[in-house]
């Protein structure tokens, strides 16, 4: 009786396995990208203007980007849940008005007119989060319509005009300190604060956990515990009051209340969010990728100003932006497979 052979293994033996270096780790994380195209775009940008490497001028960009920034940490939020979010713009602009014509008119004390908005925001936000999951609705659709009746609202309640004359508690954080050579305002801090106390919360706690999870599979998530309904409302209600808080920084930047504010704030944080890496289909993406995103998008629109480039073209560019941005985390997801 002959014995049978065995074929040799052609599988690799586990101890030969070598765990990835740090520099391939480094490469494969989401946010690679995005900071490498956002010192690219700084050094050529900075050899093509002498007035863009300057402490000044960085400390505009963030400036500009504060109130768009902050609606974009919400936005990141809700698109790790899969979700998105069209009104946040629209919302931001009535919170703004709300605050700034009860302050104005003396119908509630400042500090109270800017909580008030805070919580109307809040309530936008929750009632999108209750539509979405309770009925449920598409999340393009509920907040498609929610653009619109805040957009409406805004403009009812302000009767179409700009609310000026602010007394000085909602103009506070446009004022600035000096930082060296460089005058940095306070909202600039607050949004920056924001970033970090999201970040914080979205890795290191339960939480920012179960987010991810959600946006990964929510009936996987439903079946390991997590109380996807109570999550979801939690979420599209967090980002309402960061809208709020955006609301407040846009009038201590502009100092005053102003209807027509907002109208494409709404797709510059989806375009922040998309160009830090953070994926359109949920469960992929950070808080710190918003922040480069916010950051690029500043940086492009500020630099190619001072190039004395006209602002339909920074439009085209920021729109190609995009698309290369969902392209690449298109081609990832496949090759995730």
């Amino acid at each position: 009786m002959t014995a049978t052979s065995t074929p040799p293994s052609t599988s690799t033996p586990y101890s030969e396995l070598k765990a990835p270096t740090p520099v391939r780790r480094l490469l494969t994380q989401p946010t690679t990208g995005p900071l490498v195209a956002l010192l690219l775009a700084c050094a050529f940008f900075s050899f093509s203007s002498d007035q863009f490497l300057t402490g000044g001028n960085f400390s505009l960009i963030v400036q500009q980007v504060m109130v768009v920034g902050t609606l974009a940490i919400g936005q990141t939020l809700i698109i790790l849940t899969a979700g998105i979010d069209l009104s946040c713009g629209a919302v931001m602009a009535f919170g703004s008005i709300m605050i700034a014509k009860m302050a104005a008119e003396g119908s509630l004390p400042p500090l109270a007119a800017i909580a008030l908005g805070l919580v109307v925001c809040g309530g936008f936000g929750m009632l999108n989060g209750a539509l979405v999951q309770k009925i449920p609705l598409p999340p393009f659709i509920v907040t498609l319509g929610m653009l619109n009746v805040a957009f409406a609202l805004t403009h009812i309640y302000s009767e179409e005009q700009t609310v000026t004359n602010l007394p000085g508690p909602l103009t506070a954080l446009g004022q600035t300190f000096p930082l060296g050579k460089t005058d940095i305002t306070y909202g600039s801090l607050v949004t920056i604060a924001l970033f970090l106390l999201l970040a914080y919360a979205l890795s290191s706690t339960g939480w920012g956990r179960h987010v991810y999870a959600l946006g990964n599979s929510p009936e996987a998530a439903r079946l390991n515990g997590i109380r996807t309904s109570r999550l979801t409302i939690g979420v599209y209600t967090v980002a309402g009051i960061l809208y709020g808080i955006a609301a407040l920084l846009l009038i201590s930047r502009t100092g005053v209340g102003d209807p027509q504010a907002g109208q494409t704030d709404n797709l510059d944080s989806i375009t922040a969010v998309v160009l830090g890496g953070t994926s359109l289909f949920g469960g992929r993406g950070s808080v710190l990728g918003t922040f480069i995103g916010v950051l690029i998008v500043g940086v492009f629109r500020n630099g190619l100003q001072l190039m004395g480039v006209a602002s339909i073209y920074q439009t085209l560019i920021t729109g190609v932006l995009v698309i290369l941005a969902v392209t690449v985390d298109q081609i990832s997801r496949k090759k995730a497979r």
